[in-house]
């Protein structure tokens, strides 16, 4: 790694020195890779920079249609009207976890996951009070339909539409690969309401996480992690034989990845999070708690993104891993970084989003 590191600031610096005598097509080849290394790049738009004839996946529009349709069905647009309607940027999205032909039901699965994590995220975020987020979080974690007949109109919704998903998922697993995952997925959705309920106390409580409390809760608030894990289900010819063990062994794998989606989630959107009320993410958890300007706090930040791909690349030797999910892992953390490189491209999702979605997806090259 040092001698990466020394590698890394000689060819970058070299880079800057000859960048003005380029020629324009090269120029911004070169400062692309200046501002973000190809390695952590979202590899669907590295493919649509870099090359003049790309072959697209033709379901595209017949899949955006049945997604569109499913999303409709489950009335979200009247029940919760105050949760974000982003099916598109989360279908780019589940592209650049997977944008091969055959990988078709990886992206359909995420993006049903990511739409409902999406919502349950606005609930906690922006609409609940304390109290109805408590029993929304007993009613998931405990999978108790009593609980849940208790609940307001808006999160009955919520949790059918979680339950239906879980079922469908659990059940075409079974149907597929002969393995039982529904304790799993569950386990997953629970996961993530506790994360989000210790982030809802902390704000209704006027309390202020250390940097440290709250990195160990917002990597899985994020909710990459639930997305992950249900992915192996998808792809889990490659781990049938070692299951359920193999969740353990790619823990650390979806830790290094859910962080680095957190981190550059915080350096995009935390600033306006702040603004509309919320609790300090990251940048603002270490500028009070170390005493230091946004500045350096940020720099903090993305020193932790470098060092997090380090883990990651460490964690990929390890031969025992399925390739799929290794890929799957690693697009998670550059389609983050390429989402919120200029803000937050997935909340407003205008500029330099839009142009990758447009691109890459409604206006595909011809061939």
């Amino acid at each position: 790694e040092k001698i990466l590191e020394e590698a890394k600031a000689f060819s970058s610096e070299n880079l800057k020195n000859v960048i003005g005598q380029l020629e324009k097509v090269e120029a911004k080849q070169v400062q692309r890779s200046l501002e973000v290394p190809l390695y952590w790049r979202m590899e669907r738009i590295e493919a649509r920079n870099f090359i003049d004839s790309y072959a697209m996946d033709d379901s595209n529009s017949s899949v955006l249609l049945d997604l569109a349709k499913w999303w409709r069905e489950l009335n979200f647009k009247e029940k919760l009207s105050f949760s974000r309607d982003r099916l598109m940027e989360i279908y780019f999205w589940a592209t650049g976890l997977s944008f091969e032909p055959q990988y078709d039901k990886c992206r359909i699965c995420f993006t049903k996951y990511a739409c409902l994590a999406t919502a349950v995220d606005d609930i906690y975020d922006i609409y609940g009070s304390l109290e109805e987020l408590e029993c929304f979080t007993k009613a998931v974690t405990g999978w108790d339909v009593k609980v849940v007949q208790e609940l307001p109109e808006y999160m009955r919704v919520m949790f059918s539409a979680i339950s239906d998903f879980t079922n469908e998922l659990a059940q075409q697993t079974l149907k597929d690969h002969g393995l039982d995952v529904l304790p799993y997925i569950k386990e997953q959705w629970a996961i993530l309401c506790r994360a989000h309920i210790r982030e809802a106390r902390w704000f209704y409580g006027g309390q202020t996480p250390t940097f440290d409390e709250y990195i160990k809760n917002a990597w899985i608030s994020i909710g990459s992690l639930g997305g992950l894990v249900l992915l192996c289900f998808v792809e889990a010819d490659s781990i049938v034989h070692q299951f359920p063990n193999c969740l353990k062994d790619y823990s650390q794998l979806f830790y290094w990845s859910s962080l680095i989606t957190r981190l550059s989630d915080d350096l995009g959107t935390s600033k306006a999070e702040m603004e509309r009320g919320d609790i300090p993410k990251a940048v603002q958890a270490y500028m009070i708690e170390k005493g230091v300007s946004e500045e350096t706090a940020r720099n903090h930040v993305k020193e932790l993104i470098s060092n997090s791909w380090k883990k990651i690349n460490e964690e990929i030797l390890d031969n025992r891993f399925s390739r799929a999910i290794v890929n799957l892992s690693k697009n998670m953390a550059r389609t983050a970084q390429c989402i919120y490189q200029h803000g937050d491209g997935f909340g407003t999702s205008t500029g330099v989003t839009k142009d990758c979605i447009i691109s890459s997806i409604l206006r595909p090259i011809p061939i």
